[in-house]
């Protein structure tokens, strides 16, 4: 049983939300344009792209991503967009004012990059011969994927923030501190465990659509 079917959230609400919080994100967009914030513009900016990759993906490789799954996805760019900005009438955003909203998108995030990671090899292993990803293996594969892209964002951060501060400018990522980055990975780690214990019953279908995409392409 979906998730959907439990909280009673049908797929027209599903791209409804999806909706409403692209719109949102264009309003961030254009407010971070209008006050000059380089952060907001960059963040919010590469969320909105991030939000065209599902019909990206049906318009030029017929692969339909399932609406619950490009609510996840939106959901995971817009609580960062928003994490960005935070309240207008404030001079701190929500991930420097609410002490979760960083574990909170790090969590969700890295559920999409479980997901994106056992998508690819899981259709990999079905579509060719020479691939075999034993069952077990899978779960150890979800949580070393998450990890190494977790240490190359903290990584990045690391990078971002001493380059910014070097020559005076305002940094679009920001990293707070040793601790911050192992609290980072700590959640990484969640949303990985998610995805590799409950999540791919729910990509069973997009993996069947990218197997498709394969086999056509070697066709």
């Amino acid at each position: 049983m979906r998730v959907r079917d439990y909280v009673g959230i049908g797929q027209r609400r599903q791209r409804q939300a999806t909706y409403a919080m692209e719109v949102i994100m264009v309003g961030i967009f254009v407010i971070g344009v209008l006050t000059g914030n380089t952060g907001v513009i960059v963040n919010t900016g590469v969320g909105l792209l991030v939000t065209q990759l599902p019909p990206l993906l049906e318009r030029d490789y017929g692969i339909a991503l399932d609406p619950a799954l490009t609510l996840w996805i939106t959901t995971a760019v817009f609580l960062h967009a928003v994490g960005v900005i935070g309240l207008p009438w404030s001079d701190l955003n929500f991930y420097k004012s609410v002490p979760w909203w960083d574990h909170l998108t790090h969590a969700l995030s890295s559920s999409i990059v479980a997901a994106i990671g056992y998508t690819t090899v899981r259709a990999l292993d079905r579509h060719s011969d020479d691939i075999y990803v034993p069952p077990r293996f899978m779960f150890v594969f979800i949580l070393m994927f998450v990890l190494a892209f977790g240490v190359l964002w903290e990584v990045l951060e690391f990078s971002i923030t001493l380059v910014a501060e070097s020559t005076g400018n305002a940094t679009i990522l920001t990293q707070f501190g040793l601790e911050d980055t192992m609290l980072d990975l700590v959640f990484d780690t969640i949303g990985a465990v998610v995805v590799a214990l409950w999540g791919t019953a729910h990509l069973t279908d997009i993996v069947g659509l990218v197997e498709e995409w394969l086999d056509g392409r070697t066709a």
